[in-house]
C-alpha cells in the first residue's frame, strides 16, 4: 500500500471512529436524559429509548444508498467531507436542543450525515487488494470499536458536567476531522471508474433490490441482517439491563462500554486479519457466529454485574463475522460498484438499527414486571438475540454448502466436457 493510500486509510478510520462516537456518546446518559425529559422512572421511560435510537437508524437507512451512489458518481472525497461538516454542525444543534422532540430531530439529522459510513467503507474497498481486503475491513470494526471506547467514555464522564456537554465534544471532533480532510484527504476513485447516477439504485428499496446483482452470496446479506439484529440487544438494552439488574450508575455503564470498545478494537484491528487468513472467510464467519450464540445467551444468564466483564472479550470475537462476509462479497464487485455495495451493507445495518432497538426495548419493557419477581427475566432480550444468532448460523452454513455444491457441480461439468472432447477426438 502506497503512502497516499496509507494516509487515506488512516483518515477514513478516524472518520468511522468519529461516526461511532456520535452513535455511542449518548448511550450512557440516554436513560437519565429520557427519564428527565418524560418525567418518568428509568424503567418506565425505556419504551421511548427505542424510538430515539431507531430515528438515527431510519435516517441512515434512507440516506445510505443515496450517499453511496453519489460517491460512485462524484468520488468519495466530496461526499465524506460534506457528511463530516453536516455532522459537526448538527452536534452543535443538539447541544442546544430544549426537549425530547428536538433531541429526536437532532438524532435524525445525525443519522442522515452519519451515512458517511457507506462512503468510508467504499473508500477502503477502493484502496484494498485481495491480500489485505479482509484485514482492512477488520480495521473498520476496530475503528468503530475505538469510537465505542471514546463515545460512551465521553458520555459517561462529560455528563457529570452537564447532560449535553458530550455533544459539544463530538462537534469539535467532527469539525476538526473535516478541516483535516479538507487539507489532506486524496480521492480514491479515478474519474474513469465513475458511473452514471441512477435514482432507482439510490433509494433504500432500490438498494436492497440490488442484492440480486450478487447471486452467489445473496444469502450472506440475510445473515448480515440477522447478526446485526441480534447485536441490537447489546447496543440498545445494555444500559437499561445493567442499571435495572445490577444497580449500575451512568459512569459504570460508560466504563463497561469502553471496555467493550477496547476488546472489539483489539480483535478486529489486530486479530481479525490473521484469523481470516488462517481459517478463511467462511471458517472465520462460522466461528464468529458460534461465539455470538453462546455469548448472548450468557449475558442474559449472568447473575452478578462483575461477571459482565468476563464475557466482554469472548463477545468481541463475534465481530469477525462482519469483515469476513464483507470481504467475500466485496471481492465480487467492480470498483465503481463498491459504493453501491457498501450502501447495501449500511442499509441492512440501518434497517437492523431501526427495527432492533424498538423490538429489543419492547421485550425489555414487557419483561420488567416478571423481572421484579425473578431477575433472570431482565435477560429476555438477550435470549431472543441468542435465538437469532442460531438462526443466522443455520442460514450461513446452508449458503456455504450451496456455494460448495455449485462449485463442485461446475468443476464436474467442466471435466465432463473435457472427456467428451477427448472421446470425440
Amino acid at each position: 500500500m502506497s503512502e497516499k493510500q496509507t494516509r487515506g486509510l488512516i483518515f477514513i478510520l478516524i472518520t468511522i471512529c468519529i461516526d461511532s462516537i456520535g452513535l455511542g456518546i449518548i448511550i450512557p446518559s440516554l436513560p437519565s436524559l429520557i427519564a428527565d425529559a418524560t418525567h418518568l422512572s428509568i424503567n418506565e421511560s425505556s419504551k421511548y429509548s427505542g424510538v430515539v435510537l431507531a430515528t438515527y437508524a431510519f435516517m441512515q437507512f434512507l440516506f445510505s444508498p443515496l450517499i453511496g451512489n453519489l460517491s460512485d458518481r462524484f468520488g468519495r472525497r466530496p461526499i465524506i467531507l460534506m457528511s463530516l461538516l453536516g455532522l459537526g454542525l448538527d452536534y452543535v444543534f443538539m447541544f442546544f436542543a430544549p426537549n425530547l422532540a428536538w433531541l429526536i430531530f437532532g438524532r435524525a439529522v445525525s443519522g442522515m450525515f452519519g451515512a458517511s459510513f457507506t462512503t468510508a467503507a467504499a473508500y477502503i474497498a477502493d484502496i484494498s487488494s485481495d491480500e489485505n481486503r479482509a484485514r482492512n475491513f477488520g480495521l473498520i470494526g476496530a475503528a468503530f470499536g475505538v469510537g465505542f471506547i471514546i463515545g460512551p467514555a465521553i458520555g459517561g464522564v462529560a455528563s457529570e458536567f452537564g447532560i449535553r456537554v458530550p455533544f459539544m465534544v463530538a462537534a469539535f471532533l467532527s469539525l476538526a476531522n473535516f478541516i483535516y480532510g479538507l487539507l489532506f484527504l486524496k480521492e480514491s476513485l479515478p474519474v474513469s471508474d465513475r458511473r452514471k447516477f441512477e435514482i432507482a439504485r439510490a433509494n433504500p428499496i432500490g438498494a436492497l433490490v440490488q442484492i440480486v446483482r450478487f447471486p452467489k452470496y445473496r444469502g450472506l446479506f440475510v445473515v448480515t441482517f440477522i447478526v446485526l439484529l441480534s447485536n441490537m440487544a447489546v447496543h440498545s438494552v445494555w444500559n437499561y439491563y445493567t442499571i435495572a439488574r445490577y444497580g449500575w450508575e451512568t459512569k459504570d455503564v460508560g466504563i463497561s462500554l469502553a471496555v467493550v470498545g477496547v476488546c472489539f478494537g483489539v480483535v478486529q484491528g489486530a486479530l481479525s486479519g490473521p484469523i481470516v487468513k488462517r481459517m478463511g472467510e467462511k471458517g472465520a464467519a462460522t466461528l464468529g457466529l458460534i461465539i455470538l450464540c453462546m455469548v448472548t445467551l450468557g449475558i442474559g444468564l449472568i447473575p452478578y454485574g462483575w461477571m459482565m466483564y468476563l464475557i466482554i472479550l469472548p463477545y468481541a470475537f463475534s465481530g469477525i463475522v462482519d469483515p469476513s462476509i464483507r470481504s467475500l462479497v466485496s471481492s465480487q464487485a467492480k470498483n465503481n460498484e463498491q459504493g453501491e455495495l457498501q450502501g447495501i451493507f449500511t442499509s441492512l445495518m440501518s434497517l437492523a438499527e431501526m427495527t432492533g432497538p424498538i423490538f429489543m426495548m419492547w421485550i425489555f419493557y414487557k419483561s420488567v414486571p416478571l423481572a421484579e419477581k425473578n431477575a433472570i427475566f431482565y435477560g429476555a432480550p438477550f435470549f431472543v438475540a441468542a435465538a437469532l444468532a442460531v438462526t443466522a448460523l443455520i442460514v450461513l452454513r446452508y449458503v456455504f454448502r450451496q456455494i460448495a455444491f455449485k462449485h463442485a457441480e461446475g468443476v464436474l461439468d467442466s471435466n465432463l466436457e473435457g472427456l467428451e472432447e477427448i472421446a470425440e477426438n
